[in-house]
């Protein structure tokens, strides 16, 4: 990883050559919408209701743009200036941040291979395979939903990484200098605890 501006994780490009044209898809595509916004809670659906607490922003000043929220009202945000290549924080209304992914065809990614991450922090591999399971039993339809989202982004769903790699780099992320330029402070100026942090003690 060297950087804020590092190339996305594997796969192919999401709607190849079109500047800006993923974020449109999320938020009007009908298997899309199906997918992220009732499965990987993410919805993109109405931009302009879109708001940061007031307050919360970047340790460094850089612009902090929210495009899509979760159900719970948690914020995801752009860092900087530019279009879908910058990358991607997560803001939550209980004091926490961090970053996901380094463009949105990242988080697409993420999102198609693990819409629990959030559960992700301080579990060990095991209690992960327990989360994804009971998803999968209550939603036995995840795959296809997932399947027909990732076809309707021109992605091949036999392309997508595996769970451990998407895991893997959000600590990579978390750990590294994109952590560093994408800190979030709230409106004391205090930062927010990170979103991954180390796995607590386990007796």
């Amino acid at each position: 990883m060297n950087g804020p501006n590092a190339p996305a994780g594997p796969g192919a490009p999401v709607r190849p050559g079109v500047p800006g044209a993923l974020l449109p898809f999320l938020g009007s595509d009908e298997e899309v919408v199906a997918f992220f916004a009732a499965v990987a809670d993410l919805d993109a659906t109405d931009p302009s209701c879109q708001a940061l607490e007031n307050g919360v922003r970047l340790a460094s000043g850089a612009r902090l743009e929210q495009f899509a929220r979760a159900g719970s009202g948690d914020a995801l945000c752009f860092v900087g200036e530019g279009g879908e290549e910058r990358p991607v924080v997560y803001v939550g209304l209980d004091g926490v941040a961090g970053p996901l992914a380094v463009g949105l065809q990242e988080l697409v990614r993420l999102c198609l291979v693990a819409p629990w991450w959030r559960d992700a922090p301080g579990r060990t591999a095991e209690e992960l395979q327990a989360v994804a399971d009971e998803y999968r039993q209550d939603m036995p339809d995840i795959g296809e939903r997932r399947d027909r989202a990732a076809r309707a982004l021109s992605l091949d769903p036999a392309q997508l990484p595996s769970e451990a790699t998407v895991l893997a780099r959000l600590v990579d992320l978390s750990r590294g200098p994109v952590a560093e330029a994408c800190l979030v402070v709230g409106n004391e100026g205090d930062p927010l605890d990170p979103l991954f942090g180390a796995a607590p003690a386990r007796p």
